[in-house]
């Protein structure tokens, strides 16, 4: 049964991959602008039609994201002056920054429950719009890195404004409208009501509350957000009803993803190459997904063996199976959801989930960030190749020379260091080890996923550590605000690099990288250039862990 899920899954995303790939690539390749496109920029006083440098295009990003995370943070604040506000407070200033810090880069890392801390109108206007926006803002700088590989002798890589608006207007709404309605047809609730009063079997009384749950359900699977409106996430049934929806919620954070590698093979002319691409993060996605459903149906523990699977925290709607592939997605991606309590994974099942992560979440990875992750891991990959026979690296076109590679491996050194110096800052004060529940390697591995899910601005959690105090708050909301912004300014600033370039031909002892030696090489590289950095750490925590 496992196999067919995932075999149902693959297929529809073959099906989807050319279409959606070729659509994404006419929104961002095409100049006309739509009418509600053109009052948008008249709104905030953009000319469509004028490009930007890459630190023009930085600059735009941060600004917008800076304004973003004010809004957020304001209407928490005064949420309890607000419609709508179902009668909660104000949001505490700590859990208020870490939650603005969290939406606008895309991580949705929530130290609250939802239902309990957050009014229907900053549910929906607040968190549910930066779900589109950060979504939109991480494709856009996908396709500036993917617009310097195709230009030459220039110095612009795009308009900002121009790609965030297509991003949400001809992309992620249209989609998202539709998965909204699929996803409320199938029990997932949708409305404005307030708490209804009920009383349970015991006899005692419990407030349901409702919401614009479909709404922003979809949305946070489409642009691999993760934030639930729940606090139990996909695992809620108001949010994740079925063992379909499951299925469907699965898809929508991999659809879009796995589409754009064909989106840069067009725009570089070269549609090969982005099969190239698709053929890596492929390889990689099913690679993890077969060992996590492994590990879960296989666990080795006393408990696991005696039951045939390792049941604690899986959804019986869903089963080990539909509990394992939810979060190999989430975690290859930078979706976050979940449908299941990952602290109560095997070891090994655990382990796999953080080590998606530190893989950069590059198969496929986020909207739009999977992409410049993969491609900037070519870059190194065509590098490496070119130190072993001694010649210049090139890659479609374009000399890798020192600039290039040194903004590529700044790119990849600046989640390892955030996710380890804030490991072991936790570890080392009082505030940061009094959030532990557990003791020794599991407690260890606590942090260390924690702070790899900021950094990564993936947003899932292994939910024993308590981290809703202003310490976990006020790290966690760095290493998200550093994990998001830095490497976008590199990989900004290696498209700038790259356009300005002029086309290197072809020779004989170019690389090619369209076959399946350069797929092996860039997935060879992922695997041990990247994932080996975490190595030492894993291995004091959930390898510690699993062969005790």
């Amino acid at each position: 049964m496992s196999a067919l899920f995932i075999l149902c899954i693959v297929a529809v995303l073959a099906l989807t991959h050319r279409p959606l790939g070729d659509y994404l690539y006419r929104v961002y390749a095409i100049s006309r602008h739509l009418r509600l496109e053109r009052a948008i920029y008249r709104l905030v006083g953009v000319h469509p039609d004028a490009e930007q440098r890459w630190n023009g295009y930085a600059r735009s990003l941060l600004a917008f994201s800076l304004l973003s995370v004010l809004l957020v943070y304001a209407l928490q604040r005064l949420q309890h002056l607000l419609p709508l506000s179902l009668g909660h407070p104000p949001v505490t200033d700590h859990v208020a920054w870490n939650t603005a810090i969290s939406f606008v880069t895309n991580t949705n890392w929530q130290s609250y429950a939802g239902e309990s801390t957050m009014g229907h109108l900053v549910q929906a206007v607040a968190l549910a719009v930066q779900n589109f926006l950060s979504a939109a803002a991480g494709m856009a700088v996908g396709i500036a890195l993917v617009r310097g590989f195709a230009r030459h002798r220039t110095d612009t890589v795009g308009n900002f404004w121009v790609d965030l608006t297509r991003g949400t207007v001809r992309v992620l709404l249209p989609i998202a409208f539709v998965a909204a309605l699929i996803l409320a047809a199938g029990g997932v609730v949708q409305n404005f009501a307030a708490a209804h009063e009920v009383t349970t079997l015991a006899g005692t009384p419990q407030a349901i509350t409702g919401g614009p749950v479909a709404s922003q359900e979809s949305i946070k699977l489409l642009g691999t957000n993760g934030g639930g409106f729940y606090g139990t996430n996909s695992a809620h049934p108001f949010e994740n009803p079925a063992p379909w929806t499951n299925w469907l919620e699965i898809l929508l954070m991999l659809v879009i993803p796995f589409a754009l590698p064909r989106t840069f093979g067009r725009m570089v002319g070269q549609p090969r190459q982005g099969y190239a691409i698709l053929a890596v993060m492929t390889v990689l996605a099913l690679l993890s997904v077969c060992l996590t459903t492994a590990a879960e149906l296989t666990g080795h523990a006393t408990v696991p063996q005696a039951a045939g699977a390792a049941l604690e925290g899986k959804e019986v709607r869903f089963g080990v199976p539909g509990s394992a592939v939810f979060a190999a997605a989430a975690t290859l991606t930078s979706g976050g959801a979940t449908n299941s309590a990952y602290d109560s994974f095997t070891p090994l099942g655990g382990m796999l989930a953080m080590f998606n992560m530190m893989l950069g979440e590059v198969a496929p990875g986020g909207v739009g960030s999977g992409l410049y992750g993969m491609l900037i891991l070519a870059v190194i990959s065509v590098f490496v190749a070119g130190l072993m026979v001694g010649r210049t690296p090139e890659y479609l076109g374009k000399h890798i020379g020192s600039r290039e590679i040194k903004l590529a491996s700044l790119y990849f050194l600046t989640t390892p260091v955030l996710v380890l110096t804030g490991t072991a800052l936790a570890i080392g004060n009082q505030a940061g080890r009094a959030g532990m529940l557990n003791t020794g390697a599991h407690g260890f591995s606590e942090i260390l996923y924690a702070f790899t899910s900021a950094a990564n601005n993936n947003g899932s959690a292994f939910a024993g550590l308590t981290a809703a105090t202003p310490w976990y708050d006020v790290a966690l909301g760095l290493a998200m605000a550093f994990g998001r912004f830095l490497p976008m300014v590199f990989v900004l600033a290696l498209a700038g690099s790259l356009a300005a370039q002029s086309p290197v031909p072809v020779s004989a002892g170019t690389l090619p990288t369209h076959r399946p030696q350069f797929v092996g090489l860039v997935a060879g590289v992922t695997l041990i250039v990247v994932g080996l950095t975490y190595l030492p750490a894993l291995a004091l925590g959930p390898l510690a862990e699993g062969i005790r």
